[in-house]
């Protein structure tokens, strides 16, 4: 059984702040393109989840973890919502992460899809996100009926430091 998502206050966040820590460190040493490196330490990690507080305190993040029942971040997705006025009505996915623990059971499906909903019920129309070219991830969003438009060359540098492609991608929401 996929575990509900749950919502993270600012105190969740700080609460899970090690467990989730240890999530990215889990994609980082799976070669995801994720913004870190190989090497990046349990306390890099950890402090660059607590750089996303003031966006999730003022809600221009809502950030989303499944736990096993031990607490254990199996997985989490960000939405981050536009601020702008002439963008409002769009929302982008981001840090979409799954344990290698957890794969090939519906959590990255089930995660980008609750983001979805959230997305349509605070008013956006449209979604955007990026991936590395060629990932796992690419699979996930193209049946999951995102529409790739558009690939930079040598965009981000995997966890070893070679430059990737990444794919941008939209998805309008009905």
């Amino acid at each position: 059984m996929t575990p509900p998502p749950l919502l993270l206050t600012p105190e969740g966040l700080d609460a899970r702040r090690d467990t989730l820590a240890d999530l990215l460190l889990d994609a980082v040493a799976d070669g995801a393109s994720v913004g870190f490196l190989a090497g990046t330490t349990h306390a890099e990690a950890a402090a660059w989840w607590d750089t996303l507080r003031p966006s999730v305190a003022d809600g221009t993040r809502l950030l989303w973890t499944a736990e096993d029942p031990a607490g254990r971040a199996l997985g989490t997705v960000s939405l981050l919502r536009e601020q702008k006025p002439n963008g409002r009505h769009r929302a982008e996915i981001a840090k979409l992460l799954v344990h290698r623990t957890a794969r090939g059971a519906g959590l990255g499906r089930h995660l980008l899809t609750h983001a979805e909903q959230a997305a349509r019920t605070a008013g956006a129309t449209l979604l955007l996100l990026d991936t590395q070219t060629g990932s796992p991830a690419e699979r996930l969003y193209r049946t999951a009926h995102w529409t790739p438009f558009g690939t930079v060359p040598a965009h981000a540098a995997t966890p070893d430091g070679t430059l990737a492609d990444t794919t941008y991608y939209y998805k309008h929401l009905a």
